[in-house]
Order: C-alpha cells, then sequence, then structure tokens
C-alpha cells in the first residue's frame, strides 16, 4: 500500500450563503493518478484552491504528510510538497523559457535572483532544468521567449515550471483548456511520462483526456461528490451521464 500524502477531510468552502465545497473528503497516496470531474459551479477549483491555501475553508481539514495544513500559507504546502497550475498561465513573456523556470525554482528556496547575476548555472540547476525541459517536450526552446512559442508549449511551460520544486502532489487545473487536438495528445503524452511516484489529482472538462490519464475519479456536483469510481465504472455510471453529459449514453 503506498505512502498517505495528502488527506482532505469534510471540507467545506462557504461564501455567504453558497457553499461552493461540501463535506467533500479524499485521500491521495504516492502515484495516485486522480480526475476531478463535474460540471462549471461544480466546486472543482474552489477544491483545488482550499487544498493550496488560496482560500481558507469554513469547516474541515487538510493535511499533508500528516501534518495540518489547513490554516497553512499557500508558501508553506509549496513546501511540503503540493505544486499546482491554474487554469489561465502564468508566465513572464518577456523572459525565455529557461528564464521562467529558474524564477520558478529559485523564488521556492527564498533566494534573491537577478537573471544577469551569473552566466554559469550552478550544475545541479543545470541538471533539473535540461531534466525538466526534456520531460516536458521544451528542450529546444529553452532559449526562446515565452512570447514566441506556442500557447501549448506555454501550458507545457507551466507544468514544467510546477515540477521544479520536485512535489509529491501535482495539481493540474484543466490542463488541456484551449488546447488544439494535437497539443492535447502532447499534453498527454507529458503527464503520463511524469513520475510514477508523483500523485496527480487533475481537473479537466475533457472527460476522455481525463479518464485516459487516471486511475481514480472524483465527480463533483454542488459542491459535494456525487460518485468516485474507476474511469471504466465512471464511463459507465447513468447519473454522470445525464448530468455531465447532458444526455443517456447511448441517446
Amino acid at each position: 500500500m503506498e505512502k498517505l500524502i495528502l488527506e482532505v477531510t469534510s471540507l467545506c468552502v462557504q461564501f455567504g450563503s453558497f457553499k461552493a465545497v461540501n463535506n467533500v473528503s479524499m485521500k491521495v497516496s504516492a502515484g495516485d493518478k486522480i480526475a476531478i470531474l463535474g460540471p462549471n459551479g461544480a466546486g472543482k477549483t474552489s477544491l483545488f484552491n482550499a487544498i493550496t491555501g488560496m482560500t481558507l475553508p469554513t469547516q474541515g481539514t487538510v493535511s499533508m504528510g500528516g501534518v495540518a495544513i489547513t490554516r497553512a500559507s499557500p508558501n508553506r504546502r509549496a513546501e511540503l510538497g503540493i505544486a499546482r497550475t491554474f487554469q489561465i498561465t502564468n508566465l513572464f513573456f518577456g523572459l525565455t523559457v529557461e528564464e521562467n523556470l529558474l524564477l520558478a525554482a529559485r523564488g521556492l528556496q527564498r533566494r534573491k535572483f537577478s537573471l544577469f547575476s551569473s552566466a554559469t548555472l550552478p550544475i545541479s540547476e543545470e541538471e533539473l532544468v535540461e531534466s525538466v525541459l526534456e520531460r516536458c517536450h521544451l528542450l529546444t526552446k529553452r532559449h526562446w521567449l515565452v512570447k514566441e512559442i506556442s500557447y501549448g508549449e506555454q501550458r507545457q511551460l507551466e507544468l514544467a515550471m510546477s515540477l521544479t520544486s520536485s512535489p509529491k502532489v501535482l495539481l493540474l487545473d484543466e490542463p488541456a483548456a484551449g488546447l488544439s487536438p494535437a497539443e492535447r495528445v502532447v499534453m498527454s503524452d507529458v503527464i503520463k511520462s511524469l513520475p510514477k511516484d508523483l500523485a496527480i489529482v487533475l481537473i479537466e472538462h475533457d472527460i476522455d483526456l481525463a479518464l485516459n490519464l487516471v486511475d481514480r475519479v472524483i465527480c463533483m456536483y454542488q459542491g459535494g461528490v456525487l460518485v468516485e469510481g474507476k474511469p471504466d465504472e465512471i464511463r459507465g455510471n447513468k447519473k454522470v451521464q445525464e448530468i455531465y453529459l447532458g444526455k443517456p449514453r447511448n441517446a
């Protein structure tokens, strides 16, 4: 049995009278690949925000490696091994791909960093950058300005930046959003190539893509968990078909 890394227990996030997340519990172990599905407004991103510290829950707990982080800062959670990408890219478009990666890596280490402070990277950083660039299919673009690469490559870069902290849990918020069919294939290949012991939790509206990347699915509806199961079980679930697809499977 794999080691439990992240645990969410009876989590609620409420804005006024509206419950964005309603009594959600989830256990994530090393190597887990989990998809969180649901229509807009189901509470998926609000759940991610509560896990990463962007929003504090009104009820429930979050723990990482047995350490309570319910009220911890986003930086503290990152230090403990939680990394996240967002629906909208958050990049420095006037810098190179490599410089964006270095800012991500050194930012977590809380070191002062000038892009022009040294002409030569420390070998450990050089190896880290090359490894992440190769894994995310960006090695040939390392010296390109971010504004010069395609949107699909920008999404790959955002994922690459999240890997520089060597996370234990990676939260991917709609990694394929806005991508062309060809770019979706590349993104899927990148995600499949990530370390086997890295736990991945992803939100994705492309149901087929999501179900092909994970071994467990949590379907949310109106802030709560509607159903949880393996991809094949979710594909055949009538409630999921009606609520998320809008029609019966054989209609």
